[in-house]
């Protein structure tokens, strides 16, 4: 029979908590949740709105054995009774995951103590409360209960001195506005939930004390630095090793299938349970076959602690519990080829599975950009392309106008400046996109690179740069071109006496975005790159055929009459599956080719990571959570990954190590991905000038809100 607690788990959308109290669930009011007491065991539910699940056994530090064996058989039976779909996570005390760490913007607060001591969550509007908590993190706050007393301070951190009535936050003189910031909104958090509004907040710098500070912690000694975070460097720690776990021979058993990543999704027998050891990144991950036997899937959680054990790596190990059709974006970033059941939905739809929730997507509207920031940064378009373009070509290291005849065709052998330009609430604003060629020369991209440095300045340095490789060019630049498509050919150069003598049959592939613009890319020609959802033209010796795939949209259609009235010769429409032999002929003979409906992709969660040398080198560490505009550190690099677009965000207050090795950051973060997902645009935004399509993936954008935080304290 079910526990009682499990008949009220995932009922609605949100966060449950469950404290393990003499080996029984008890659930913990709201109002304490992020309050973890450091002798107890926890088990918490996020449930989203599709709905889906994720159950995560939280291990305070000072929890008992019995009591954490206890938690592991709690966070087994709910995960049976929701179905086995939810995802399962093993965090301990300090060394919780993003996610985790995510449903909680205010930070987490670890107390002293636990059930077993009659310690209780929640003593509402207690003006008798004397405590000292110690705030360590930029990204994740963790404000952990320390002695009452000096000894306790350092001078790089901040502390909140709690004494019921007033909450003194007491900030280090080399702590910095970022820091004193977000431990801000843990002493908001304190005062609104802990003393229901009741209490008054104090901003307290090192050297100001007041007498009733020097009353209750005595004489004040000079305080010592603290130490840095030891936070680990993420770039090219993404390889792993993949195993099967099996009890065939009477025990659990790891078997090892590839040393490796990327790994192939093949690899994953629907029937067999697997381990996925990411120990570089203190990561492992268990994928549970939707055919596996029960015996399998219920000892997954264990099978990996024995692992853990074998293998004598930290307890602190993260694990991570996978229903087959539930895998976490983390977890299929190590496959190169991972393809969801169901991705062949049709167009416009977006991939589900079950309970699985996805991103909802948003179909464009260019009448409704202005007014709907999540559509527009969804498909990263700042407005609908109608506003002022200038083009230049790259050229011995100057920067030659080009035609506007000429405009949206672009050559593999050279180099491109789009200025953009366009007015939003009021405001002129400038996009400058960096078109490189595939084929272009090494002094033509060094070239670029300080000519768009160059044209930033003349525009007062605030346009937004948009670093392109040819082929991955955002849906916002094809726009551009109006009703013709943007061209984008193989090689060559658009450069006056320059031009190569293109092949005697060329093939171009034309297709429409979501957006409605469309692109012509030329491609060698092989019948292995046709597509059912595209159009193509073909170019031969006396012909020119345009190929229509069952797919096609009368779009692409049409840009493809404009493509071949640009190559010139007599057109022939084609359908697929009446092609004549001459057609196969000229691409070489009939191939395979891409035949499966439309494969629309779900929309990925975006991921944050700040770039921050501030522990003395170059890191990258990832946001937890939903993204909200507290994440961005004034004093850091902010890089936001949409998957078909990286977003470098520039702090007033970065230094120049900082501005210097984000680019590069930025590329080593996309080249180290495992699932290879190749060159993709970077856009350079500065604070304060950041465009719909940044501010649109954050939710209610407020320009003014540092100072609406501040305005709490008296």
């Amino acid at each position: 029979m079910a526990h009682k607690e499990f008949q009220i788990a995932g009922k609605k959308p949100g966060l449950q908590v469950w404290r393990l109290e003499k080996m029984d669930l008890k659930p913990v009011p709201s109002e304490a949740y992020g309050y973890f007491f450091t002798g107890d065991s926890y088990i918490l539910l996020y449930t989203t709105k599709a709905p889906s699940y994720y159950i995560h056994m939280w291990l305070g530090s000072e929890s008992s054995a019995d009591e954490q064996g206890a938690a592991a058989i709690f966070a087994t039976q709910m995960d049976e009774f929701l179905g086995g779909g939810p995802q399962q996570f093993r965090e301990v005390q300090g060394y919780e995951s993003n996610r985790f760490m995510g449903y909680f913007k205010n930070g987490v607060q670890y107390k002293k103590g636990g059930a077993a001591s009659g310690f209780k969550h929640v003593k509402t509007n207690d003006v008798t409360a004397k405590r000292l908590l110690h705030l360590k993190g930029r990204r994740i706050i963790r404000a952990t209960e320390v002695e009452m007393s000096w000894d306790s301070f350092n001078n790089n951190d901040c502390f909140i001195i709690d004494l019921g009535k007033d909450i003194y936050q007491w900030c280090g003189s080399k702590c910095n506005r970022y820091e004193r910031l977000k431990s801000t909104t843990v002493a908001i958090g304190i005062r609104d939930n802990e003393r229901s509004g009741r209490s008054d907040l104090h901003m307290v710098d090192e050297g100001d004390e007041s007498d009733e500070i020097i009353q209750v912690l005595g004489p004040k000694p000079d305080i010592p630095d603290g130490s840095k975070d030891d936070e680990a460097d993420r770039a090219s720690k993404r390889t792993a090793t993949l195993y099967m776990i099996s009890d065939a021979t009477g025990s659990m058993e790891a078997t090892l299938v590839s040393e490796a990543s990327p790994f192939k999704q093949a690899d994953l027998l629907l029937t067999e349970c697997y381990l996925l050891d990411n120990q570089a990144d203190k990561k492992l991950f268990v994928w549970k076959g939707p055919s596996a036997n029960a015996a399998e899937r219920n000892a997954a959680m264990n099978a990996a602690q024995q692992y853990i054990k074998q293998k004598n790596y930290p307890m602190h190990t993260q694990i991570q519990i996978l229903p087959g059709g539930g895998e976490s974006t983390l977890f299929k970033q190590f496959f190169c080829d991972w393809k969801a059941k169901y991705d062949t939905t049709g167009p416009g739809e977006a991939y589900t599975i079950g309970s699985i929730a996805v991103v909802e997507q948003i179909p464009f509207d260019a009448t409704a950009l202005h007014n709907n920031q999540a559509m527009a940064a969804q498909h990263n378009m700042v407005d609908d392309g109608s506003g002022e373009v200038k083009i230049w070509r790259v050229e011995e290291g100057e920067k030659v106008a080009v035609e506007q005849s000429s405009y949206g065709q672009f050559f593999g052998g050279d180099c491109y400046l789009i200025l953009y330009s366009y007015s939003l609430g009021g405001r002129r604003q400038h996009i400058i996109y960096i078109w490189q060629g595939l084929k272009c020369s090494q002094g033509e991209l060094t070239a670029s690179a300080f000519l768009t440095v160059t044209l930033d300045d003349e525009m007062g340095g605030t346009p937004v740069q948009v670093r392109v490789t040819q082929g991955q060019e955002p849906a916002h630049l094809v726009s551009l071109f109006k009703e013709k498509p943007m061209m984008l050919f193989l090689g060559g150069t658009s450069r006056k006496g320059g031009q190569s003598q293109p092949g005697s049959t060329r093939l171009f592939h034309i297709r429409r975005s979501t957006t409605g613009a469309t692109r012509a890319v030329e491609v060698e020609p092989s019948a292995a790159f046709l597509n059912t959802n595209d159009v193509f033209v073909l170019k031969s010796e006396g012909s020119v055929f345009m190929w229509r795939g069952l797919g096609s949209t009368e779009e692409e259609e049409a840009a493809a009459k404009y493509v071949a009235d640009y190559l010139g010769g007599s057109l022939k429409e084609v359908k697929e599956g009446g092609e004549p032999a001459a057609f196969w002929s000229a691409l070489g003979g009939k191939k395979e080719y891409q035949t499966s409906k439309s494969l629309q992709n779900m929309v990925k969660p975006p991921r944050l990571f700040g770039c921050s040398n501030k522990t003395g080198r170059l890191i990258a560490e990832e946001v937890p959570g939903e993204l909200t505009q507290m994440d961005l550190a004034p004093d850091d690099i902010m890089l936001l990954d949409t998957w078909d677009q990286i977003f470098l965000w520039i702090g007033k207050d970065a230094n120049d190590v900082e501005k210097k090795g984000a680019p590069k950051i930025a590329t080593d973060y996309v080249s180290s991905d495992p699932s290879g997902r190749g060159p993709i645009p970077v856009t350079t935004i500065k604070q304060g000038s950041e465009p719909p399509t940044f501010t649109g993936w954050f939710q209610a954008w407020d320009p003014k809100m540092g100072d609406n935080v501040m305005a709490n304290f008296t």
